[in-house]
């Protein structure tokens, strides 16, 4: 009876480290969220707000133009040479090709602008997250937003101990 009480002591000794140690040091943050409720995001969306409500006034006013030149082109049609309708055709098909250059432009540019504005942002709370990890003894934070991943990740990495396991 005694050996059977030791062992079941023996046996509980022996697995509770390991849920507490895994409890332990494994947390997990939903960084989008954290990120959206950043006050400092407001500003960054309003900033992109206003340049892409800039470039849609650009494009909206080169639309217009086109417009008006393409009716004003097709009312005197009739009344121009054929060279001189040509070179407008022309005119125009050139003018739908920079409003097409222009809106790809403006696209890339808003991503641009965002990624550069956005950046220093997920680096403080980056650092923040790592910061309260390691004050709190966490070895791995988790990413608990859809498609998350792990942030930190300072304990023991298995790769090197499994590839010698695996023979290679």
């Amino acid at each position: 009876m005694k050996s059977l009480s030791t062992l079941i002591l023996s046996l509980s000794l022996l697995f509770t480290p390991l849920a507490v140690w895994a409890q332990s040091k494994v947390a997990h943050i939903n960084t989008q969220q954290l990120i959206s409720e950043m006050p400092e995001v407001i500003a960054v969306q309003n900033e992109l707000k206003k340049l892409e409500e800039q470039y849609a006034k650009e494009m909206e006013n080169s639309v217009k133009e086109f417009q008006t030149k393409a009716q004003t082109y097709q009312g005197d049609a009739q009344n121009q040479t054929d060279l001189i309708n040509q070179q407008r055709q022309v005119e125009l098909q050139e003018m739908q090709q920079r409003i097409q250059e222009f809106r790809e432009t403006a696209a890339q540019e808003l991503q641009k602008r965002s990624a550069d504005m956005m950046r220093p942002l997920y680096e403080k709370a980056r650092a923040s997250i790592e910061k309260v990890a390691a004050a709190q003894g966490f070895e791995y934070v988790l990413d608990s937003s859809p498609g998350g991943s792990v942030i930190v990740s300072s304990g023991k990495d298995l790769l090197a101990d499994v590839k010698t396991d695996l023979g290679f």
